[in-house]
């Protein structure tokens, strides 16, 4: 997820077409209404009385990848139109008590913000609290800790256009699938707000937009090593399947193999989060037919520009969603540079 302006400027009205916004149907973990991340942004006037405060900031993420590279990319780029120098960032390897370690090794740096997703809404409360008290901008990705009130303890939540994102796969897969038939639904099995309304979102749209279009199996998944035996049962009760929802990139991975080992050309694919395997099937003609993605720079953006308002004395709303988009095999490298910007892989390049 990366900055690459010049070649950004000319994909952007490429991936705008296929780029639409929900907003009012996406709520927050607390039941929070969205705001678009258009809409929280640093003024000139404002940016030059912040680039005179000297302040810093702390990237404090839950792990590494390429979404994170852009969500850090878009911050950075933020931060430095603002004057806010970086001093931290770190990665946390999906472990709270490392993430907890990593607060409090970049306290001793002396952050005005920290931007940071939460592990996990209770040990994370305790883990921010000294942050918290020391009077430093929270911005949040995605996550809250457990008992935090906006204003007074944090300046955001940002994350994706949620409902928006299952829309577009419903939609996606209705097309793929000539909007009749029947299809499968695996959603993810836990209590997180993220996927589940994500996973609902498809649902809802299919039931509600596609009346030729019909569910008839459906699986929740918690283990993404177990998608492809889930994908080989549900493929052994109904071999004549037209589509699957897959919750993610990465138990998609695993349905795909399941199609592949039943010899199964036809019944299609649509999921969630950019993945080269995935997208490498896709741009191939296989049975991937669409991923649906968010604007993970764009993310960054927000996030930074909350924190830095909270400096400026400014609030911003609780809330803040990023759009999403439909990634195709015709728009996989518009798709790639909107999302993280970067290029695409070299192996989904030039199909």
């Amino acid at each position: 997820m990366k900055t690459l302006p010049g070649i950004f400027a000319a994909t952007v009205a490429a991936v705008a077409l296929t780029t639409s916004f929900a907003w009012s149907e996406t709520i927050g973990p607390s039941g929070e209404t969205a705001t678009p991340s258009t809409e929280v942004a640093v003024s000139d006037e404002t940016a030059a009385k912040l680039r005179d405060g000297g302040h810093t900031a702390a990237l404090l993420w839950h792990d590494q990848s390429d979404f994170v590279n852009a969500v850090t990319a878009g911050a950075t780029d933020e931060f430095e139109r603002l004057g806010i120098e970086v001093v931290a960032t770190t990665s946390a390897g999906f472990d709270a008590a490392k993430q907890r370690s990593d607060i409090e090794t970049a306290l001793t740096r002396g952050p005005d913000i920290i931007l940071s997703l939460p592990l996990d809404p209770v040990t994370s409360a305790a883990a921010f609290e000294e942050a918290k008290e020391a009077g430093v901008a929270l911005v949040f990705l995605s996550n809250l800790p457990q008992g935090y009130e906006h204003p007074a303890d944090y300046a955001a939540i940002v994350t994706d256009d949620l409902f928006d994102m299952g829309k577009r796969a419903a939609d996606a897969l209705a097309e793929a699938i000539g909007g009749e038939g029947t299809v499968g639904w695996i959603f993810h099995d836990a209590s997180y707000y993220v996927t589940n309304q994500r996973d609902n979102a498809f649902k809802t749209t299919i039931e509600n937009d596609h009346p030729n279009i019909q569910i008839v199996a459906e699986q929740g998944i918690s283990d993404p090593a177990r998608a492809e035996e889930i994908a080989n049962a549900m493929l052994l009760q109904n071999p004549d399947l037209s589509g699957i929802y897959v919750t993610w990139a990465g138990p998609a991975e695993g349905v795909l193999a399941a199609l592949r080992a039943n010899d199964n050309e036809t019944t299609k694919i649509v999921t969630l989060d950019l993945s080269e395997p995935i997208a490498l099937d896709m741009v191939g003609g296989g049975n991937v037919a669409a991923i649906v993605a968010d604007e993970a720079y764009e993310l960054g953006r927000a996030m930074a520009a909350a924190g830095a308002r909270a400096l400026a004395g400014q609030e911003t709303p609780s809330f803040v969603v990023a759009p999403a988009l439909t990634v195709t095999a015709d728009t996989v490298e518009e798709g790639w540079m909107e999302s993280l910007r970067i290029e695409a892989p070299a192996s989904l390049r030039g199909n």
